[in-house]
């Protein structure tokens, strides 16, 4: 499909209306709606974040600062290293990031 404005543009339409259950207009959208995300999944994939991304952005979340990480982990330099990329996780680092900033274990454990 190259062109998938039209299907974008009657999704649209069809979620503007008063849509009613069991009815060809909701069968229409269901099926506009998996094609649509076929599509944008096999043509723009999100890509997990890196591990230090997914670090910074659990702390942003929790409004917590960066040194946060150097009391979770035990020592300011291992946040510093950590943070720069230059040391890696360690797996005890990863169960510790995960149990306390309930961090997906997947997550952390992506190459880098």
């Amino acid at each position: 499909m190259k062109n998938m404005s039209w299907l974008l543009e009657k999704a649209y339409s069809l979620m503007q209306e008063y849509l009613v259950l069991d009815t060809k207009q909701v069968d229409e959208l269901d099926l506009l709606t998996l094609l649509i995300e076929h599509y944008e999944e096999a043509h723009y994939p999100v890509l997990p974040p890196s591990p230090i991304d997914a670090i910074k952005f659990r702390l942003e979340q929790l409004g917590k600062p960066e040194s946060e990480l150097a009391e979770i982990l035990g020592a300011r330099s291992r946040q510093s290293e950590i943070l720069s990329g230059k040391r890696k996780l360690s797996l005890s680092m990863i169960r510790k990031l995960h149990e306390v900033l309930n961090i997906p274990a997947a997550s952390l454990i992506r190459a880098y």
